[in-house]
């Protein structure tokens, strides 16, 4: 029998007392045993997670939004304990990058027959302690929207909201001047977001960034895009949806490289995202931390994930 930790955020966006039963009954009824624990503030579900690990459960599943997910995620890294993920915020963005379905109960019916993959996370070292990714972080405009989109906006819009916002912000886009080390090859750019990516896609599935960026190859993707004003700003997007990063230059708008380790300063302080969370400000150093979790994911998914070993 498989013994889970659930953890509900009661705080997000689709976790009504409701749907935490039904996720909880789903999953007793594939023959899982199951304990119920809500999240009572910032840092919690953390707490959760690790109780979960000293207790020796075998999956430690996550009812909340991407937040609430890499708070547990950390705790696991290293064991063996899995990650489940059941979507319940607004950007889920996890969540769609490993295609679990959006409904609660689908999602849980899904878990009862997904396995185990390893997963790399990105890791940013913060005076107050690391700080994990699984999809991406970035810094200037991306953390911009997400710092300005509001809670209330996203509870009643969902991921509208921040495509509000970002039409919202466009015309006031500037870029600026960052340095970017990756594993000790010095770069300079002027960009209006650099976005260090572990997973394909930072809207699943609308906005993919481009073929061989998975999060099982241990390595992170940085991708940087220039925009000045709001015709440049049009421009760089529609690169971006169109073709994904370019190595070539030239009248692209948006730049890729590779590396395990990625440094980011800039000449102006910019605020820093993490899976859309707010991940303090530049400069910050992000590595990859290949296979440092194992995550349940549905049968036949291959999108960036890797195959069972045998």
């Amino acid at each position: 029998m498989t013994r889970a930790l659930l953890i509900a955020n009661p705080a997000a966006a689709r976790t009504a007392q409701a749907s935490v039963t039904t996720v909880a009954n789903t999953l007793r009824g594939g023959s899982w045993d199951v304990e119920v624990l809500a999240t009572g503030g910032p840092g919690h579900a953390r707490e959760l997670a690790e109780y979960g690990v000293s207790q020796a459960v075998d999956v430690v599943v996550v009812f909340g939004g991407d937040g609430t997910t890499m708070q547990a995620a950390a705790a696991l890294v290293g064991t063996e304990v899995c990650l489940g993920v059941i979507p319940g915020g607004t950007g889920n963005l996890l969540a769609g990058n490993l295609r679990i379905p959006a409904s609660p109960a689908r999602a849980a019916r899904a878990l009862l027959t997904a396995q185990p993959r390893p997963f790399d996370l990105g890791r940013v070292e913060r005076p107050a302690g690391p700080q994990y990714f699984a999809v991406a972080c970035g810094a200037g405009y991306d953390a911009q929207v997400m710092a300005a989109t509001l809670s209330e906006h996203k509870r009643r819009w969902g991921m509208a909201a921040y495509v509000a916002t970002t039409l919202r912000l466009m015309p006031n886009l500037r870029s600026a001047s960052y340095e970017i080390i990756i594993d000790g090859v010095e770069y300079e750019a002027h960009a209006a977001m650099v976005l260090v990516a572990n997973c394909g896609e930072v809207i699943p599935p609308v906005v993919r960034l481009g073929p061989g960026i998975t999060p099982n190859d241990g390595i992170l993707d940085v991708v940087v895009m220039r925009a000045d004003n709001f015709s440049e700003s049009v421009r760089a997007v529609w690169d971006l949806l169109r073709t994904g990063p370019s190595l070539s230059g030239g009248a692209t708008f948006v730049g890729h490289a590779r590396g395990r380790e990625v440094q980011v300063m800039s000449e102006q302080v910019q605020p820093v995202q993490l899976d859309g969370e707010p991940g303090g400000e530049t400069p910050f150093t992000a590595s990859v931390v290949p296979a440092a979790i194992r995550i349940m994911v549905p049968p036949g998914v291959r999108h960036g994930v890797a195959p069972a070993s045998d």
